[in-house]
């Protein structure tokens, strides 16, 4: 069995972070989706919120769990025996910074290996920053995040 770990901010999960979720559970024994706790960054949404959002987003994958986590994420995969880290790439100025991590990951443990998995076309302009901005002045995100989050964002901006 080959468990994984997609780690992110989720802040908001967005269709581009389930899309890539649903395509590693058909490649994955196990999927742990890690939202990853920054002291230092400020989030839109707290960690129970994120936690709530992407538990529900998921709860159709039966081979996918939601955790959140403070640390390095390859401790995290370490501590639950995940060997993969998925990384999703929506273009190609992502792609240096996702290696650039993905070496530093491998230096930090060489057991656990680094798939990238691209966006689909359709979301490959789905960035969290964005969808934020764009909810903050009433602009319709409906084709870029699922109804809870859409519905969470205009309470955030009302």
């Amino acid at each position: 069995m080959v468990k994984a770990v997609f780690a992110g901010s989720f802040d908001p999960p967005t269709y581009g972070h389930l899309d890539v979720i649903k395509r590693a559970s058909s490649l994955f024994d196990e999927i742990d989706v890690v939202i990853s706790v920054n002291p230092e960054k400020n989030y839109m949404f707290s960690q129970e919120e994120r936690l709530s959002m992407l538990t529900s987003l998921v709860k159709e994958f039966k081979n996918v769990s939601v955790h959140a986590y403070t640390g390095l994420i390859v401790n995290y995969a370490k501590e639950v025996n995940a060997r993969v880290l998925i990384r999703g790439v929506r273009s190609a100025n992502d792609f240096p910074y996702e290696f650039d991590l993905a070496l530093m990951n491998q230096n930090l443990n060489p057991e656990i290996e680094t798939v990238f998995l691209q966006s689909k076309e359709e979301y490959t302009i789905v960035k969290s920053s964005s969808i934020k901005q764009l909810a903050m002045f009433g602009g319709d995100i409906s084709r870029m995040v699922p109804k809870i989050v859409e519905d969470a964002l205009k309470a955030k901006f009302k």
